[in-house]
């Protein structure tokens, strides 16, 4: 049996070091030059921006070349291990504002001409969330976003609508899960028709893409085969849910409690991101 005098961990017994060195926070000022210890990457950093709702940073090496890497721990400055943070708001430039979906806010612009190419949901509830959070982010774009009245129509839409490689349409849809009836219909559109891309939330309904602990649930119920979605989510939470009234007044409570994509599941900001980049690509 060989004996490994290192241990599981090489560092944690560096005869070198007195003691293993503290990791400090650090923000990720445009400037500052950061080892990424796993690639061994060294670059300046270029921005921190918000992608697949998480925060990333961009380095750029002494070539020009980019990349990307999450914050947090795992990178070095001046020889010191770091965890990479996101500057503090005091440092950041006089007078800036964010969108609720996180992106830098653009003052007194006009909202662009409308894109020939679409963003689709499925229905009412899913168009006004995303107008909640990126209504702000989509005029600069001069994206369009469109009611869909359910998946089961969008290879009818999408013949009538003509997609191509300039005119494109991300179609984002409910219960995107392996083996559902979406999915198997999200695979058949974009095999057949080009410029088009299909993505979705793994949630019945989109109400459950906002975090339960806004309307002061651990977790969204379990609603039994059978039982209307969003009525067994209302009498769950002991709201009213006699009548499409009582549906239409939920959702608007739910919708209230949405601030800003943090108030949002992962699995839904980083789908309606990637839409947002698919159709805006020139």
């Amino acid at each position: 049996m060989t004996h490994d005098r290192y241990g599981s961990d090489v560092l944690s017994h560096d005869p070198h070091r007195a003691r293993k060195p503290q990791t400090t926070d650090v923000p990720a000022e445009r400037g500052l030059v950061v080892e990424d210890v796993t690639s061994g990457w060294v670059g300046a950093v270029v921005r921190v921006e918000k992608s697949g709702g998480e925060h990333v940073v961009v380095l750029e090496d002494r070539n020009g070349r980019t990349r990307t890497f999450t914050l947090g721990a795992g990178f070095w400055v001046d020889g010191k291990p770091v965890r990479l943070v996101a500057p503090r708001p005091q440092q950041r430039a006089s007078g800036t504002a964010r969108t609720a979906s996180g992106s830098v806010a653009v003052s007194n612009a006009r909202a662009r001409v409308a894109r020939a190419s679409r963003i689709w949901v499925e229905g009412r509830h899913d168009a006004e969330l995303v107008e909640r959070v990126w209504g702000d982010d989509l005029r600069i774009e001069g994206v369009v976003v469109e009611m869909l009245d359910g998946v089961d129509h969008v290879v009818d839409r999408l013949t009538e609508f003509g997609p191509s490689s300039k005119r494109r349409v991300g179609v984002l849809v409910d219960h995107l899960v392996p083996g559902s009836k979406e999915t198997r219909i999200a695979d058949d559109v974009m095999a057949r028709f080009p410029g088009v891309l299909v993505l979705g939330h793994p949630y019945v309904d989109v109400w459950q893409a906002v975090l339960p602990g806004r309307v002061g649930l651990e977790a969204w119920p379990h609603v039994p085969r059978g039982t209307d979605i969003k009525v067994g989510t209302l009498r769950a939470l002991g709201w009213p849910a006699r009548n499409q009234a009582d549906i239409a007044a939920g959702w608007k409570r739910i919708l209230g409690q949405v601030r800003d994509y943090k108030d949002l599941s992962p699995a839904l900001l980083g789908r309606v991101e990637e839409l947002v980049d698919f159709v805006t690509v020139d």
